[in-house]
C-alpha cells in the first residue's frame, strides 16, 4: 500500500512509523501507516476513501496496549490537538476523543461539576476510555457518559448514546475499526475544593501503589468475579518473576514492566506465564484488559 493508492488528508500521513514511542511500555514495532487527522471532517472523509479491505486501529496515550514487534497492518489513527478539546456547559462536558482524563476531571472541578474525579487516574484518552468502559476507584465510565461522537469505518458519522455501546466490564460494542472522536459526560453540582480533594486522593492513592514512574501498561488483566487479579498473581508466586526485558512488578502485582530492553514479545510472554501459574494455582482464569495489537516479529 503506497501513498499513491491512499485518499488525500489535510492532516499527516507517515509510512512505517514506529509505535514503540508513542505507547508506555516504549515497545513494540512500526505502524504501515499513522494518520493524524485535521479534524472530523478530514477523518470522515478518508475512511470514507480508504480501501474498506485495509484495517484501521484508534490509538490513544498508548497506556493499555502492547503493540507486537512485527508492527500493524493498514492505518494507525491518532487524534491530536484539535481533538483535545473540553467544554464545560451545566452539569455536562462535551470532550474531544484526544483530550486526556486530567483534563476532564480539571475542566469538571474548575466548573464545579463532581462525578468525574476518577477520570484522573486513567491515563488515556477520552477516546481510549469511552471504548473500554475505563473505570477505577468504584466507578466507570458508564456511569457518566451520556453518548459518545464516532466515526465508522465506513466513514459515516453517528451519534451512539450509552444504551447503544452495550457496556460490560472493560467493554464496548463499537464495531471494528470505529473512531470515538467525542463524548458527552454528565456529573452533578460540586464544591470544586472538595473536588480537587478527592483527585488528590486519588492521584496519592496511585502514586502509592502503583509504578507510575516506569515503563507499563497499567493494569494487565481484569479483576475476576469475586475477587482481584493482583492478589491471584501473587498468590501464585509471580512477584518479580521476569521473562527477558519483562518483569511483573514487585509493587503492584498486576502491572508489567519493560525494565529497559524488553520486546513486545516477551510482556506478552510474561503476562501469558502469569496467566499459567495462576491457573495452575488457584484455577482463576485471568483475562487479558491489556490490549495486544498487531503482528509477531
Amino acid at each position: 500500500m503506497n501513498v499513491a493508492t491512499l485518499p488525500r488528508v489535510r492532516g499527516k500521513l507517515t509510512a512505517n512509523a514506529p509505535l514503540a514511542p508513542l505507547v508506555w511500555f516504549k515497545a513494540g514495532g512500526a505502524a504501515e501507516w499513522l494518520f493524524e487527522p485535521a479534524d472530523v471532517d478530514d477523518l470522515s472523509d478518508f475512511l470514507a476513501d480508504l480501501d474498506p479491505a485495509v484495517p484501521v486501529m484508534g490509538l490513544g496515550l498508548g497506556s493499555n496496549l502492547i503493540v507486537r514487534d512485527g508492527g500493524v497492518r493498514g492505518v494507525v489513527v491518532r487524534l491530536g490537538k484539535a481533538f483535545a478539546k473540553v467544554v464545560a456547559d451545566g452539569m455536562t462536558l462535551t470532550c474531544g476523543g484526544g483530550a486526556s482524563g486530567i483534563l476532564v476531571s480539571s475542566t469538571a472541578r474548575d466548573a464545579g461539576i463532581a462525578g468525574l474525579e476518577f477520570l484522573r487516574s486513567i491515563p488515556g484518552t477520552v477516546g481510549g476510555f469511552v471504548r473500554m468502559n475505563g473505570g477505577a476507584y468504584g466507578r466507570e465510565v458508564k456511569d457518566v457518559l451520556v453518548e459518545a461522537e464516532v466515526v465508522l469505518r465506513s466513514g459515516a458519522r453517528r451519534t451512539l448514546p450509552l444504551a447503544d455501546l452495550g457496556y460490560t466490564y472493560r467493554h464496548s460494542e463499537l464495531p471494528e475499526g470505529a473512531i470515538v472522536t467525542g463524548a458527552l459526560f454528565r456529573g452533578h453540582a460540586g464544591d470544586p475544593a472538595a473536588i480537587q480533594a478527592e483527585m488528590d486522593r486519588i492521584a496519592g492513592e496511585r502514586e502509592a501503589s502503583q509504578p507510575l514512574r516506569s515503563k507499563t501498561g497499567g493494569s494487565t488483566f481484569k479483576n475476576p468475579s469475586g475477587g482481584k487479579a493482583w492478589a491471584a498473581i501473587d498468590a501464585a508466586g509471580c512477584r518479580g518473576l521476569r521473562i527477558g526485558g519483562a518483569q511483573v512488578s514487585e509493587k503492584h502485582t498486576n502491572f508489567l514492566l519493560n525494565t529497559g530492553d524488553a520486546t513486545a514479545a516477551d510482556i506478552e510472554a510474561l503476562g501469558e506465564e502469569v496467566r499459567k501459574r495462576v491457573r495452575a494455582h488457584s484455577g482463576v482464569e485471568l483475562e487479558w484488559e491489556i490490549q495486544r495489537v498487531g503482528d509477531p516479529a
